[in-house]
């Protein structure tokens, strides 16, 4: 019994200190966005954020089939501080949620999908930091 209330500790204390490491300097809590990806769009158009305050953006693929979603400015000039776009690009997998924790700079940046013929059918966004 005791044994098992010290591993509870101990998870929690891990807990307590992942998430703390996860947040940026200043113990600012990131906003949280939704972008939706399905076939063939994004949503919300355009995708508006503040420059230089940090944000969480959770890249919902509610398709059954892979997107993408690139946007290689807009990563290129933001920092990012929880996962990873490599390329200026988030792979989804279908129905997969992927979440990215940056802080954008100010200007307006593009977005598609690189997925043969997506963009074309309708798969652009805009994104708007100011």
């Amino acid at each position: 019994m005791l044994a098992s209330r010290f591993a509870a500790l101990a998870a929690l204390s891990l807990i307590s200190i992942a998430s703390a490491a996860a947040q940026p300097a200043g113990g600012a809590v990131p906003a949280a966005r939704t972008i939706q990806v399905w076939s063939y769009g994004f949503g919300p158009q355009p995708i508006q954020l503040a420059a230089g305050q940090p944000v969480t953006l959770a890249f919902v693929n509610q398709a059954g089939v892979g997107h993408d979603f690139t946007a290689k400015d807009f990563f290129a000039n933001s920092a990012i501080t929880a996962g990873a776009a490599p390329g200026g690009k988030i792979e989804l997998a279908p129905h997969a949620t992927v979440a990215i924790t940056l802080t954008p700079r100010a200007g307006t940046y593009m977005a598609h999908c690189s997925h043969f013929l997506h963009e074309s059918l309708g798969m652009h966004d805009q994104i708007v930091v100011s």
